[in-house]
């Protein structure tokens, strides 16, 4: 690159990370002490990517997809999934319009800039598979006719990991859809604290007003594709990848769509930090959200409790890191 296109990267960084700081501190008044998930759920949004949350009940998940929205002033939808819900409430239905004589799609619940699916788990697979175009193209198919959601576009799908009984294991193929899986955990004592004194105050909930822009979101995505990923760095992802599918403790290790996933999450991070390239700590620091859902233990490993972060940490220590004159 030449020395002006540094600048301009360098510059476009910098402006990346004061807008993303700006939606991080705002989303902050709602949920406290969760600096970490916020950035991350942030982070997959920019990169263009979707969210699963496993966790147990009560922890902010539908305040934190809520609170985003508000902050980017985008629209927001949650939809709650149960056994009796349809593909057609998920993505829409034509409607027979008797004055006009014509069909008119009728939108469903997937119409917004950020989905909350609340106990996405607990939906028959078919209400599922559902989100499998949209999640990846952006876009709903109804009865042949092609209709695409909003910009930006994020789903974030939440299901309780203790609570089994009554619900669906999503597939592999939805699974692999989700650019990270978090758990957002229980607060420390002093923003329990908070949270106790604003739920007994007259104003329980905060109206929190826009920070940026969808279009400003949509812009600083085009901002993340252009952050440098050295050779080296994608050298490192791509051993990183392929390390989990030698594991023997695996019956299915991370497929290239995690590689990309990894340099594209890696490339926000770094836009995050005013940085315009990509350093091997970015990577290192996103591996158990961006992988870890995507690898499949096998019946031996599973009964002896191994998990899949615990057999990524093996990789990590195992796959030598790019000397700091290869990464940038």
């Amino acid at each position: 690159m030449t020395s002006l296109e540094d600048q301009t990267l360098e510059r476009e960084a910098e402006e990346f990370a004061v807008n993303f700081s700006a939606v991080v501190e705002n989303v902050e008044q709602v949920i406290r002490g969760k600096t970490e998930v916020i950035r991350l759920a942030l982070c997959c949004m920019l990169a263009e990517g979707h969210l699963l949350i496993e966790d147990v009940p009560g922890v902010g998940k539908t305040s934190l997809g809520k609170a985003l929205a508000e902050s980017i002033d985008g629209t927001w939808n949650r939809i709650q999934f149960t056994p009796d819900l349809l593909p057609t409430d998920v993505t829409g239905v034509q409607i027979y319009n008797r004055q006009s004589n014509t069909f008119e799609f009728r939108p469903g619940g997937i119409f917004a800039n950020i989905i909350l699916g609340d106990e996405i788990n607990r939906a028959s697979p078919k209400t599922q598979s559902a989100l499998l175009e949209v999640m990846a193209e952006y876009q709903v198919t109804v009865d042949s006719h092609t209709y695409p959601v909003p910009s930006p576009f994020l789903v974030i799908a939440t299901q309780n990991p203790i609570e089994h009984e009554g619900t669906y294991n999503l597939p592999e193929a939805q699974i692999d859809r989700f650019l990270m899986r978090i758990s957002v955990g229980y607060p420390d004592r002093a923003s329990e604290m908070e949270i106790v004194d604003r739920s007994s105050s007259r104003h329980k909930t905060i109206a929190l007003q826009p920070v940026v822009t969808t279009e400003q979101i949509d812009e600083m995505s085009r901002v993340c594709e252009r952050m440098y990923v050295s050779p080296a760095v994608k050298q490192y992802i791509v051993s990183i990848v392929r390390a989990t599918r030698e594991l023997p403790q695996l019956r299915l290790g991370v497929s290239p769509r995690g590689s990309v996933a990894l340099a594209r999450s890696a490339q926000a991070v770094a836009a995050a930090d005013g940085r315009p390239y990509v350093t091997a700590d970015d990577v290192k620091e996103l591996i158990p959200f961006v992988l870890s859902h995507r690898m499949i233990l096998a019946p031996e490993a599973e009964l002896a409790g191994t998990t899949t972060v615990d057999l990524l940490d093996r990789v990590v220590t195992s796959v030598p890191v790019p000397k700091r004159r290869d990464e940038g």
